[in-house]
C-alpha cells in the first residue's frame, strides 16, 4: 500500500456564529489543504497509469471541482443559524456565499472536504488523510482510521 499527497491552496472567508473570541468577526484565510490517498500502484505495462496509485492530475481535478473552485474567494456562512440573513444580504450585494449546514470551522470543513473527495475517487483508491491549515501554525487533521 502506498500513500501519495497533493497540496492545494485557496482563499476563503468565514464567519462563526455565536463565537466569543476576536474571530467572531468575518475574516479570511489563505488555506493550505493536504490530500493523501492510498492504494496499490497499477502493475500493468499496457495501462497508461502503470506504476501509479492514481494520477496526481486526477486528484487535482477532483479537489479543484469539488473544493477549491467552489470555495475560493467565497464566504462560508452557517446557513442554519441567524447568520443566514447576513449571508443572504452579502449574496444580494453580489458576494460569493456558501451556506453551510454547520459552523464553518476548520474542523467541520474537513468533514465536508472528506465527504466530497471520497465520492469521486476511483474504486481502487481511498482517502487516507487530510490536513487543512488556516494559518501557518494552526491546522486540523482528518484521518480515515479515526472515522467510525
Amino acid at each position: 500500500m502506498i500513500r501519495i499527497t497533493k497540496i492545494f491552496t485557496f482563499e476563503t472567508a468565514h464567519v462563526l456564529y455565536n463565537y466569543d473570541g476576536k474571530c467572531k468577526n468575518m475574516h479570511g484565510h489563505s488555506y493550505k489543504l493536504f490530500v493523501t490517498v492510498k492504494g496499490n500502484p497499477i502493475n500493468d505495462l499496457d495501462d497508461q497509469k502503470n506504476g501509479m496509485v492514481v494520477d496526481f492530475g486526477d486528484i487535482k481535478k477532483i479537489v479543484k471541482s469539488q473544493i477549491t473552485e467552489v470555495w475560493d474567494h467565497a464566504v462560508l456562512v452557517n446557513g442554519v443559524s441567524p447568520h443566514r440573513e447576513l449571508g443572504q444580504d452579502l449574496e444580494d450585494k453580489g458576494h460569493k456565499v456558501i451556506f453551510c449546514n454547520y459552523q464553518p470551522t476548520c474542523e467541520n470543513m474537513l468533514y465536508e472536504i472528506a465527504d466530497k473527495i471520497k465520492k469521486h475517487l476511483p474504486g481502487n483508491v481511498s482517502l487516507a488523510y487530510l490536513k487543512l491549515h488556516e494559518t501557518e501554525n494552526s491546522y486540523g487533521e482528518w484521518f480515515a482510521e479515526d472515522q467510525v
